[in-house]
Formats: structure tokens, sequence, C-alpha cells
């Protein structure tokens, strides 16, 4: 019996977001709104978004010893996030700086903070943690090192997931231990690496490119396009929910979150894709990352 359906082993960040007319171009100037301040990063948004739907989960991380690690703390906690492996201190809370436009579009710089100080270290001391959770999710707003040894801790029968955002070469150890790897277009474009240009153009043919490189299953999101998914039963197409866009910011992490926990749930991947495609369409139409995870009725309602 597992203590946890998923751990979030990821970043934590405080997104100071700014809407705009139009991103501006290189060397100008656009003037904006007031600045929002949002709990946010990869790993944290995960984590309120699998609570708010039911998951019991918890949240390895680190932040700093200021205001924004403690917004942070308080809006995992109001989720029902167990906080017990969040670290505090060594460095401030990691910071993202998000425009949006008017679509929802959104463009985010990251100042890694704290996040860049998870280490090794910290994975191994929290070997009780892993092997407590069914799911263990990760993404690459931490340093990599420490996601390898995420792969190296996990329990006998944990499910790994791993959404490789900001993307980068993967070494082959992480690769296998992936069930699924979650990428989008360009993210596919930067694992896939050298063989991208023989591939085809064809998310199909990038997902079964991405599956010879190791991966026990894949899941490409295609945006209003949808999701697929790809395992040793072959490629299937998830359609999108039609919804009005208002900010995207977050939605990715909500759709990995439901993907992550429906499959610990026993779900089969494209069920699962379809469930998560759902919750992310509710999560784009409200303003911020965690403030816009949607309950399990809210999910149904769609």
């Amino acid at each position: 019996m597992y203590d946890y359906d998923l751990l979030v082993v990821g970043s934590a960040n405080a997104d100071l977001v700014i809407s705009v007319e139009r991103r501006p171009g290189a060397g100008e100037t656009v003037l904006g709104s007031d600045l929002a301040v949002h709990p946010g990063g990869k790993g944290a948004n995960q984590a309120v978004a699998a609570a708010r739907l039911g998951a019991r989960t918890a949240l390895l991380a680190r932040v700093g010893d200021d205001a924004h690690g403690r917004l942070l703390l308080d809006s995992q906690r109001t989720a029902g996030v167990d906080t017990a492996g969040v670290l505090v201190g060594g460095a401030p809370t990691g910071v993202a700086l998000i425009t949006v436009d008017p679509s929802g579009d959104n463009s985010i710089v990251v100042s890694p903070g704290a996040n860049g100080r998870l280490t090794p270290a910290d994975v191994r001391a929290a070997d009780g943690l892993l092997r407590a959770s069914r799911v263990v999710s990760a993404q690459l707003e931490i340093p990599l090192e420490t996601v390898v040894e995420v792969v190296r801790n996990l329990g006998p029968d944990s499910r790994f997931v791993l959404n490789p955002s900001p993307p980068r070469p993967l070494p082959a150890e992480v690769l296998a231990a992936c069930d699924p790897l979650i990428v989008n277009e360009h993210e596919a474009q930067v694992i896939l690496g050298g063989q991208a240009d023989g591939v085809g153009e064809r998310p199909e043919d990038w997902a079964r490119a991405l599956l010879a490189k190791g991966p026990r299953s894949v899941v490409v999101t295609l945006g209003a396009q949808g999701a697929l998914t790809a395992d040793a039963d072959g490629v299937t197409r998830v359609p999108s929910v039609k919804v009005a866009a208002v900010d995207t910011t977050g939605a990715g992490d909500a759709f990995t979150a439901a993907l992550a926990w429906k499959l610990g749930a026993d779900s089969a991947l494209p069920e699962a894709a379809a469930y998560a495609a759902r919750v992310g369409a509710a999560a784009v139409t409200k303003q911020g990352a965690q403030e816009s995870y949607p309950t399990a009725p809210e999910v149904e309602a769609l």
C-alpha cells in the first residue's frame, strides 16, 4: 500500500505575470498590465493540480527562506499537498517572468534560484518518500543529475513520468525509465536531436522515433490539436477539448499531473491522456497557473 498516489520532484517558482497586447521584439519596449504574483513552477504546479483532483500528493522541492517561498508553501498546503519534502534555504526562491498576450499564449523566462540547489543528496535523503509513492513525476527545471538520482532511487514498482521541460538531451538511463515521456513539439525535436530531420513531419512519426530511443511510452501534446500516445500497443490520437482560452500558463503541468495520477490508478494510457486533456482545457479558462486548476467535479462538467 502506497502512502502517496503521486510524488512530484521538481521546481517551485513565484510567477511574475504581466498581460500585454503583444510581446516585444528585440530592443522593443511595450506597456502591460499591473504585475500579478502567483505561485508556480512546474513541480509545484503539478503537485497542486493533482491534489485538487483528489490525488494523495507530496512534493520534493527547494524554496528560499523568503516571501515567495512562503507563498508557495501556503499554496501547496491549501491544496492538500504534503510539504514534508519541501526544503527551505540555500538560495532565493526561483522566479518566472511571464508575459501573456490576448490569445492566452505566454512567454516565460525562469531564474532557477533555489531550484538549482535541489541536489542528488536531497533525493537520497528522501528515499523513504520515493518508495512510498505509486508514481513519481519530474521535470527539468531542477538539475539533470538530480533527475538521474530520482530514477536510481525509485521504488521497485513505482512508475516514473517525465516532462523534459526546458528540453535537453537525456541520458539513456533516464529515457529507459520514462513511462511516459511527455513532450510538446519543440521538446520532441530537442530530445530527438540529430535524428529529428530524418523522422518526418507528422507527430506520429516523432512519437515512434522517441519510443525507439528507450521510453516505455510516449505522449506528445499538440495544443489545440489534442495529443497522441505511443507505446507497445501502437499510436493513438487523443482529441482536444474546445474552450475559450484565457491564459495557457501551467496548462501543460495540469495535463501531466492528471495523466500521472490516472496512470497510477491503472487507467490505460489513451484513457489517461483523454482525461488529462480535459484537465488542461479547464485550466486555460482561468488566469494564473495553480489558481486555475480544476477539481474533479469541474473536470467532469466538461
